[in-house]
């Protein structure tokens, strides 16, 4: 505003919360607000003149943003997505290959403590699998298993990768995304070759995350490379 006369917004708070504020580069508070312009005289507002696009400001640059940066995760949120995507993959892997095998329980536990569930072991993780797959806690071989826990589009370990992958994928950048891949076919591959339905498994977690078909393919013929 200059000289005597000029036009600012007025601004009002809906909501407050956490967002990852795009100057700052971090997680931080904001204020979600709506406003009108106004016509001032000497700084005070004489004339309403209409309402302005609502926007979020940070807390503490005071930088203010468009309302679809509120659609970034916090890096909080996001580490959370993370850790819930590798055990939910760690779990699919092991539904679609059999309990049977010790190499690939252990495999699939490692996982889920590097994911960050730190007190989980092989009795959680075994009670997990049975809640979602309806086994009743016992353990199958891999065919068994996979009759049972119905990986396909109606079974509720592709609800969970569904559910889990696809939010957290825009998110992540694409070594990111492989890495998770890999991760499930590492626990394919600690009893043996991949089994059709474990193949299955992993090209669902790859769909989930956005990898091309090809490149999903590649990653897992390189990771039984690795393997032998």
């Amino acid at each position: 505003m200059t000289g005597l006369w000029g036009v600012r917004p007025r601004w009002r708070t809906d909501v407050l919360g956490d967002f990852f504020c795009p100057g700052c580069g971090g997680d931080r508070n904001y204020r979600r607000q709506h406003g009108r312009r106004w016509l001032r005289l000497l700084g005070a507002a004489v004339l309403p003149l209409g309402p302005v696009v609502r926007s979020v400001q940070c807390t503490t640059c005071h930088g203010r943003y468009g309302v679809e940066s509120l659609d970034q995760p916090t890096c909080v949120r996001l580490g959370g997505m993370l850790r819930d995507a590798q055990y939910t993959v760690a779990l699919a892997l092991l539904a679609a290959g059999g309990t049977a095998h010790r190499a690939a329980r252990e495999a699939a536990c490692a996982a889920v403590r590097e994911a960050g569930f730190d007190d989980c072991g092989e009795a959680q993780v075994l009670a997990a699998l049975a809640a979602l797959s309806g086994l009743g806690g016992e353990l199958r071989d891999a065919h068994d298993l996979e009759a049972s826990s119905g990986l396909g589009d109606a079974g509720a370990l592709a609800v969970e990768l569904h559910a889990v992958l696809e939010p957290l994928a825009p998110h992540l950048a694409h070594h990111g995304r492989e890495r998770l891949l890999l991760q499930g076919a590492a626990i394919a591959l600690a009893d043996g070759r991949y089994l059709p339905q474990e193949r299955e498994a992993l090209a669902a977690v790859g769909r989930c995350l956005d990898l091309p078909q090809a490149r999903v393919g590649a990653l897992l013929e390189a990771a039984t490379h690795a393997s032998y």
